[in-house]
């Protein structure tokens, strides 16, 4: 059980980082406003990327949106020719969402540009900073995967 120090020293902790981590989402995202997507669509297209054949409402549950909204999003996506729909396993009645040819380019495009946004702010940092930021990747990794359990 931590102390009463430690829980203390855990909030300023967050309360530092916090600001920080929205800091750099927020950068991250406006990287990809010149490809014409947003990052809700990028969270799309990468989660359908990575479970190809997954349906409506299992993609709405693992976002964390409405079926009917995540309808909506699908639309838009397939509207954009990054998506399409199919029936899963020969039954009709389960659609299943693949990426297309092009949905795969935008996220390779999304990749590209954040890296190389990230990459030349790095390259302003010493070696010292960097070598911070390296061995913080491990402990915010596994509080990221832990927050998913």
């Amino acid at each position: 059980m931590p102390t009463t120090l430690a829980v203390h020293e855990t909030t300023e902790l967050a309360n530092r980082l916090r600001p920080v981590l929205l800091k750099l989402a927020r950068e991250l995202r406006r990287e990809i406003h010149s490809l014409g997507v947003t990052g809700g669509q990028v969270s799309l297209l990468v989660q359908i990327k990575y479970s190809p054949g997954i349906g409506i409402r299992e993609l709405a549950a693992r976002e964390r949106i409405s079926v009917p909204g995540i309808s909506k999003f699908v639309t838009r996506l397939e509207a954009a020719g990054l998506v399409q729909r199919a029936a899963v396993g020969g039954d009709r009645r389960r659609v299943g969402l693949t990426l297309t040819d092009d949905g795969h380019r935008v996220l390779r495009s999304v990749r590209s540009k954040r890296t190389a946004w990230l990459a030349s702010r790095l390259r302003t940092l010493d070696d010292e900073q960097l070598a911070a930021l390296d061995a913080a990747i491990g402990p915010l990794t596994e509080l990221l995967d832990g927050g998913r359990r």
